[in-house]
């Protein structure tokens, strides 16, 4: 079936702090945004627990997602311009792609959950396959809004987020080392965390960006905008996404999450108000309306209400996160981690359940990787286009890349109640107070 693309009789523009304006040109692309799906990342943050670090990191994944598209737009726009197919084959840029990218980058988060990856860690979901099935299930008011463009449209864009889609331009586009979706959150998150570490040059980028066969390339005179994008998300990662007290915030609200699971499995929860939204969690029975229901404010209401339960796990955890009372932290590394079996039988001598009052975290991140046909996980590598046409690997070519390339960084932790870091009056606790910090030193477990 002939694919109905029908455009707006006057281009609809959206104010936006990153882009300025947000162009919209299609009318799918204004009724996707319509839709109760898109319209529920309002309520989603795109960084979780950051805010109670980052005061101002209170974007939605909304926000991003609209971002991502237009950074998409603004590529196909440069493709068709400068680089536009002349016969069928010769790997330049056919714009009838333009559409299904344009879809793809806009739904790419539609299947995150509430607070994002710390329910999908309790919960074992996973917000691609989310996205894919309320692309396609004709349940949804997305999958209709597509289906207006051609039947098989919601599979077409939806493999895009599979990565099974047939151009690996468009793919690219959405998910590569260097793609629409990145660039936006690093300059968002950047924006709303007050920080500089995300501001690479996106103009030069998008300019230097060209497509051919096997995807999408750089031109060798842009390299060095290309060196700092890589740079910026290795700064972004260490000093953003992996701040301890984020980290502790969301070990709390893991803590908080497995608490309340673990009360329904066995029972404990019948005499107080049923967590009705959560229940299809619970019980791993979860359609697509029961994922859609659930929002951050969803959560942060049975939170609110849970301050009032009678267990005192659940009431101190829902304190606890509601009022920014992270956990504290001490890193530790192969040689100290036999101490943390140790380390949580203190923290339970001293009164805390060791199940949900202590917890590891790790977080590690490859900056860039070249390309590894056997690992389950292979990236696509940064090509960059030589005068000749020729193609080189970026870190082959850039000494700043290639001393980060394949070199996975981060830290892990160990995370406790603040209370085992305090003096107190009562002697007893001031006991485990002592014992626990003989391993304890400048935010470190050492022997």
């Amino acid at each position: 079936m002939a694919e109905n693309i029908k455009m707006l009789p006057r281009e609809k523009v959206f104010r936006d702090p990153i882009h300025n304006y947000i162009h919209v040109q299609h009318q799918v692309i204004l009724d996707l945004i319509n839709t109760k799906e898109f319209q529920r990342l309002r309520r989603i943050k795109q960084l979780g627990t950051s805010s109670f670090t980052f005061q101002g990191a209170e974007h939605s994944r909304f926000t991003h997602c609209m971002g991502v598209y237009e950074i998409t737009r603004q590529i196909c726009d440069n493709f068709q311009r400068n680089y536009p197919s002349k016969k069928p084959g010769d790997g330049l840029w056919n714009d009838d792609e333009r559409l299904v990218a344009l879809c793809a980058a806009l739904l790419h988060d539609v299947g995150h959950g509430a607070y994002s990856h710390t329910f999908e860690h309790i919960f074992n979901t996973d917000h691609e396959m989310w996205t894919q099935k309320i692309i396609t299930s004709k349940e949804t008011e997305i999958n209709q809004v597509l289906r207006q463009v051609s039947e098989d449209f919601p599979e077409k864009v939806a493999s895009v987020i599979a990565h099974t889609y047939p151009n690996p331009q468009v793919v690219q586009m959405i998910s590569s080392q260097i793609d629409a979706d990145r660039m936006d959150y690093l300059l968002r998150d950047a924006y709303f965390t007050g920080t500089k570490y995300g501001m690479f040059d996106l103009t030069r980028i998008l300019r230097v960006m060209r497509p051919y066969k096997g995807g999408i390339a750089f031109d060798n005179d842009g390299m060095h905008a290309v060196e700092d994008y890589v740079l910026c998300r290795f700064q972004m990662y260490q000093q953003i996404y992996f701040h301890p007290v984020s980290r502790g915030m969301e070990v709390v609200l893991t803590k908080l999450l497995q608490r309340a699971k673990d009360l329904f499995e066995h029972n404990h929860m019948r005499d107080f108000e049923m967590p009705s939204l959560l229940v299809p969690f619970f019980e791993d029975k979860v359609t697509i309306d029961d994922y859609l229901l659930l929002d951050d404010g969803i959560l942060n209401t049975y939170f609110t209400l849970w301050q009032s339960y009678p267990d005192e796990i659940l009431k101190d955890l829902s304190y606890r996160f509601l009022s920014r009372k992270p956990f504290k932290s001490s890193e530790y590394d192969n040689k100290t981690k036999h101490f943390l079996p140790e380390l949580a039988q203190i923290v339970e001598n001293a009164g805390f359940d060791k199940k949900y009052y202590t917890a590891t975290n790790s977080s590690f991140d490859l900056p860039y990787d070249v390309y590894n046909p056997n690992s389950n996980k292979s990236r696509t590598q940064i090509e960059i286009m030589q005068d000749d046409g020729s193609l080189i690997e970026l870190s082959t070519v850039s000494r700043l890349v290639n001393a980060l390339t394949g070199k996975i960084l981060g830290d892990q932790r160990f995370y406790f109640p603040k209370s085992m870091l305090l003096k107190q009056t009562d002697d007893l606790f001031n006991n485990y107070y002592l014992e626990f910090q003989k391993h304890i030193h400048n935010d470190k477990i050492v022997m």
